[in-house]
């Protein structure tokens, strides 16, 4: 009995200092509550005096001011001006001013600190690395940039399809527009510009290499053309060493080559006539039509190779005028008749060993002089 009395006495006297001892706490507790209510409530009524409502601007609180001020101040001259209510609408708006603004930047403060929150959490590419994937395309974390990046390149084959189907439209339906002739002349010059820096460039290399070293004439003037004053000396000197390095105008190499053309195809044309016989057969005349087909044919395109070389020949009197198959086929085969008779009259005069060179000379001047016509007609 005397150990429970004992064991009450002892918890009752350790409960009791715990109690003194939060006494003032609680109530410190029970003021900042009753505080923080009556701060609340205090508010509200301020809200509701200004006609306006929680979680408005610093705008509408002044504004609702002016509006209240004007009804109720003892100034004012109004049926309703009342200096008592004034003074309450006054330290309302002080108070709700002030809250308002509180509020704000409370706001801003705390957007920041998420701002900079997520700013210390977020990936950051290194400037160094940000240049070296993508072609420098798109911001965030390597995947967000690969997605971007992938955008990109769509939209950019995208276009570059479009510009070339409209480029390609152009030029099928508006070849001669001002636009298409842009286009061109600008890709001209930059193939141009671009041979002239290659050569450029091929010259300083050869300079550096020392190429250009063992020249001969190195160091001395260029000897000016004296014989006709009114051409420039210096493109005289140009065209003497394109000549004396073996260059040709590109006209003179295809007049060369015209002529050598239309030389073999006359030369190749007798040579088929004289494979045939006379009178022809008309398997004969079969295939020589043949041949005549094709010696048209030659003379078309050799005809195409003259109207070039009349478009860069720089003299009008160097021009040349078309070939005319037909009169090519009658004078091949005028010549063939001419070797016929000269085949002929050899044979009836054949060269007799005689003592005498009375008999022989009639023989060599008639055969001599046949030759000659022949020669006449193949180089007409």
């Amino acid at each position: 009995m005397m150990a429970q009395i004992l064991r009450s006495h002892l918890r009752g006297a350790s409960v009791i200092p715990n109690r003194m001892k939060m006494g003032p706490y609680l109530g410190v507790i029970r003021t900042r509550m009753m505080s923080t209510h009556k701060s609340k409530r205090n508010m509200r009524e301020y809200y509701e005096l200004l006609n306006l409502d929680e979680g408005c601007s610093a705008d509408d609180v002044r504004e609702s001011f002016r509006k209240l001020a004007k009804q109720y101040h003892p100034d004012g001259g109004s049926s309703t001006a009342d200096s008592a209510t004034f003074i309450r609408i006054e330290e309302a708006y002080r108070k709700v001013l002030s809250h308002v603004i509180e509020q704000t930047n409370a706001r801003q403060s705390k957007v920041e600190d998420t701002e900079e929150e997520e700013e210390k959490f977020k990936y950051k590419t290194p400037q160094h690395r940000h240049y070296l994937s993508f072609e420098g395309i798109g911001f965030g974390t390597p995947s967000q940039r690969e997605k971007q990046y992938r955008q990109f390149r769509a939209d950019r084959a995208t276009e570059q399809v479009m510009e070339y189907q409209k480029q390609k439209l152009q030029s099928q339906y508006f070849t001669d527009s001002v636009t298409v002739k842009d286009v061109r002349h600008s890709k001209e010059r930059k193939i141009t510009q671009a041979i002239e820096r290659l050569v450029e460039d091929l010259i300083q290399e050869s300079m550096a290499k020392g190429d250009f070293d063992n020249l001969s004439g190195k160091g001395k003037p260029l000897k000016k053309f004296s014989g006709c004053s009114y051409i420039d000396p210096m493109t005289h000197n140009l065209n003497r060493i394109l000549i004396d390095n073996g260059y040709q105008p590109e006209w003179i190499l295809m007049q060369k080559e015209i002529k050598d053309t239309i030389d073999q195809l006359r030369e190749a044309i007798l040579v088929s006539r004289k494979k045939l016989g006379t009178p022809m057969t008309s398997a004969e005349q079969k295939q020589w039509n043949q041949v005549c087909e094709q010696f048209q044919e030659n003379i078309k395109k050799l005809n195409k190779r003259i109207n070039d070389f009349n478009l860069i020949v720089p003299l009008l009197t160097r021009q040349k005028v078309h070939f005319d198959a037909q009169k090519e086929i009658a004078r091949t085969q005028e010549i063939y008749m001419t070797l016929i008779k000269t085949k002929e009259v050899t044979d009836k005069n054949p060269y007799n060993i005689d003592p005498g060179e009375g008999e022989k000379t009639p023989g060599v001047k008639t055969s001599f002089f046949n030759w000659m016509n022949v020669w006449k007609f193949i180089k007409i």
